[in-house]
């Protein structure tokens, strides 16, 4: 006869020390309801076994370790004679999980929170655990300020003992901020106080902003810009009371109120050092930011404690520890500041190792380190490594980290992490028109060819009248010490015999190849030498103006010429590519030597400087100079080497190349001596722009984040303001063109523009506006260029 013992265990755990079945000897066990559960799991858990003596007590301890399996939701234990019977029902299975209404929260987010709480398909399903899961995800959304927020459960009986769940989530939505107020405050106005806070009341012109979202981290944050405020201020012992988080009844607004205890400000009354401070203790004394009688500020202290500690990371001590300790005078509101310098060992250099240049060679790397191996660890040559990095302009980022090599206490690996971005540009045409027939063109630009570091650009076009070829290879460490080393070479030849449409102005044939050196002079500077030559050969259209017939009269058509250059640049850029700290500079000579035809000499002056604004904005100036004339026998600069302005990287808003001085109509009566005889004229030409030998341009930029877009790595925003012209001041006989420098009249043009680095290169967008447009200026608010440096 079979006798169920679950009733009488139940009874003993309510009435102890009552027997209700006498102990036995189990000669058997059997496990009656299993379907997906094994009989394995079941016998692992239990604490019984065939011929144990038990009694009610054990029993009792029996059903509790199969209960915490949590495999069953009931257990009966019987016996049939001397063998124990266990009866379950096994808790059902989870078949499916749907999830509705979600936004805030992605569904593979709450997907994989619900795993990691037992909540999966094919997982053993306890109701507890899911209401656990609805309330922890009721607190999160109260935690975004969702205090509407719902959660409804459905747990739908499925066949083979299984259950779908279904998850229905209301959100609501972010209660937004009525009011935010400091109570307790005396020194600062309540204005200040609030404007330090990122959570900001609902204002109309805050719809594209979370700022007026309630938000408890938010919140949390804001107490302790508002303690720091205080602390960097004086007042050390400032208290944060209490802070009241009121909500309305229908859960949508919220109303914030800090209490606070300013307490008494309080004065430097001495700094002193204290510790091992391995350098001279003038040196340490020359970082101190905090003085006596200066106000005592947490943020002075900081600073101080960090500047001594990368001192000391100078000389190897990487883990220097220094702490800034207060010792408040309550007697007159004093505090006396002294830093404790624990410089622990010198650390030495044991592996540089660089990761993530999938494409760039390790010695690229490895040449620019400036920390060595087996050498002590220097937290600033470290950082200029990092820097040096940076600026290649081959990486969207570069981390360093610092990392102790097990089983040694003096010893770490400097570990380089760069992610590598877009280093060239290719571009490439085809088109066709009436004619010149059909037009091909490429060019490929690359400045880190092959993963080298060097840097190699070639561009061919060919048309039916046109033939222009270039190569350009730069060598940057020619040598192990930095000494660069490239050289160039150029093609472009035109037939017009082949081209049957009417020409205006000229062409002009050229073939070259130059050379040239880099020598570095620090970390941040280098001075550069080059010689090169070229063959230029002027041919004139069907339409020339007067400027070219004066300049091949007085100098003829042909022209072989010598050049030398030399320049010296300077740059402190933290980046290579969309550098928003630092600067640069360089300076460029270039004159003919003697041997030439034309005797012509140029210098030119670039600068960049930038200067951070607040956290997301910087103010970037540049200027670019420009000077070219004549000496010796010459007698004009060769209007091929003038500059011009307009376009990108110049005067946004103002056609490419279009400002400055015009050539002089060549609607000229045909008899007109200065033209050669049986040259024409278009009646229809308008005056074309010729350029000048003088260049001034330059502009402010102000640099700012693209809302909503989070990586901003590759994309450049500016609002900028462009200045510039150019202007002729080498006189050609009767032009009226030429005259001195007049900063009135340079032209000004503002907007916004864009730059974006593709894989197939840097592509920079402009919307400007012309500002003082003159009569004949050709404008155009739209610009665009593909492969160009910004």
């Amino acid at each position: 006869m079979k006798r169920y013992l679950l009733p009488a265990l139940l009874l003993t755990l309510l009435a102890p020390g009552i027997a209700l079945a006498d102990a036995f000897r189990i000669t058997d066990i059997r496990v009656n309801g299993l379907q997906r559960v094994s009989a394995g799991s079941v016998f692992s858990a239990l604490p019984l076994n065939i011929g144990e003596q038990v009694d009610n007590q054990q029993l009792v301890e029996a059903s509790r370790a199969l209960f915490r399996t949590g495999f069953f939701q009931d257990i009966q234990l019987g016996r049939e004679g001397d063998v124990l019977v266990i009866t379950v029902v096994e808790r059902p299975s989870i078949a499916s999980i749907e999830l509705e209404g979600n936004k805030a929260i992605k569904s593979e987010d709450l997907l994989n929170g619900l795993r990691m709480a037992g909540l999966a398909e094919g997982e053993i399903f306890q109701q507890a655990t899911l209401e656990g899961v609805r309330n922890e995800l009721l607190r999160q959304y109260v935690s975004q300020g969702r205090y509407s927020a719902d959660i409804e459960t459905q747990v739908i009986a499925e066949p083979r003992n299984r259950v779908s769940l279904k998850i229905v989530i209301d959100e609501g939505s972010v209660a937004s901020i009525s009011h935010v107020n400091v109570v307790g405050n005396t020194v600062f106005s309540n204005e200040d106080l609030t404007d330090l806070f990122e959570l900001k009341t609902s204002r109309w012109y805050r719809f594209f902003s979370s700022a007026d979202k309630y938000s408890r981290e938010k919140l949390s944050g804001d107490l302790e810009r508002l303690r720091s405020y205080y602390l960097d201020r004086g007042y050390i012992n400032m208290d944060i009371v209490s802070t009241q988080v009121s909500i309305t009844p229908d859960k949508k607004h919220v109303y914030i109120t800090v209490n606070i205890d300013e307490g008494e400000q309080y004065s430097v009354r001495d700094v002193r050092l204290s510790g091992d401070l391995v350098v001279a203790e003038d040196e340490v004394r020359k970082l101190l930011l905090i003085e006596p009688g200066q106000v005592f500020s947490r943020q002075v202290l900081t600073a101080t404690s960090d500047l001594i500690s990368r001192r000391l990371g100078n000389e190897g001590y990487t883990f220097a520890n220094v702490n800034g300790i207060p010792e408040i005078h309550e007697e007159d509101r004093s505090v006396t500041v002294t830093f404790v310098v624990d410089p622990g060992q010198r650390a030495y250099v044991n592996r540089i190792n660089f990761r993530g240049n999938t494409k760039t060679d390790d010695e690229v790397l490895r040449r620019e380190m400036r920390q060595m191996e087996g050498g002590w660890a220097s937290t600033h040559l470290i950082d200029q490594s990092k820097v040096r990095l940076e600026r290649l302009g081959f990486f969207k980022e570069v981390n360093v980290e610092t990392v102790p090599v097990p089983g040694a206490d003096d010893l770490i690996d400097v570990n380089y992490t760069v992610e590598e971005q877009p280093s060239g540009s290719i571009t490439a045409s085809l088109g066709f028109a009436q004619g010149t027939g059909l037009i091909l063109g490429g060019s490929i630009s690359q400045n880190n060819f092959f993963g080298t570091g060097n840097r190699v650009s070639f561009s061919a076009t060919r048309s039916e009248y046109q033939t222009a070829l270039s190569f350009g290879f730069l060598n940057p460490y020619f040598t192990v010490d930095g000494v660069s080393m490239g050289y160039n070479a150029f093609y472009r030849t035109t037939d017009y015999d082949r081209l049957n449409v009417d020409i205006s102005s000229y062409a002009v044939d050229s073939y070259g190849a130059g050379f040239n050196f880099g020598y570095p002079i620090s970390d941040n500077s280098r001075l550069n030498f080059g010689l090169s030559v070229q063959n230029d050969e002027v041919k004139t259209g069907r339409y020339t103006v007067l400027e070219i017939h004066e300049f091949l009269r007085q100098e003829g058509d042909k022209f072989t010429n010598f050049k030398f250059n030399a320049g010296w640049s300077q740059s402190t850029l933290n980046r290579g590519v969309f550098p928003d700290r630092g600067h640069s500079q360089s300076l460029g000579a270039e004159v003919t030597v003697p041997g030439s035809d034309l005797s012509f000499y140029s210098l030119d002056y670039r600068a960049q400087k930038f200067f951070p604004m607040t956290e997301d904005l910087t103010l970037r100036l540049h200027t670019d100079l420009g000077y070219v004339d004549r000496f010796g026998s010459t007698k004009s600069v060769p209007f091929y080497e003038h500059y011009f302005a307009g376009g990108i990287g110049s005067v946004r808003g103002f056609r490419d190349s279009t400002l400055g001085p015009r050539s002089t109509p060549s609607m000229s009566n045909e008899d007109d001596p200065r033209f050669p005889e049986g040259s024409l004229t278009d009646p229809d030409q308008d005056p074309l722009p010729f350029g000048g030998n003088v260049k001034v341009t330059g502009g402010a930029e102000v640099l700012f984040p693209l809302p909503f877009i989070k990586d901003q790595r590759s994309l450049r925003t500016v609002l900028f303001v462009d200045v510039g012209n150019v202007f002729d001041t080498n006189c050609l006989n009767e032009n009226r063109n030429c005259g001195d420098v007049d900063l009135g009249d340079l032209r000004y043009s503002a907007g916004v523009g864009l730059n974006w680095l593709t894989a197939l290169g840097p592509l920079g967008f402009s919307l400007a506006v012309p500002l003082n447009k003159q009569s004949g200026d050709k404008t155009q608010v739209f610009q665009f260029t593909l492969g160009q440096t910004f």
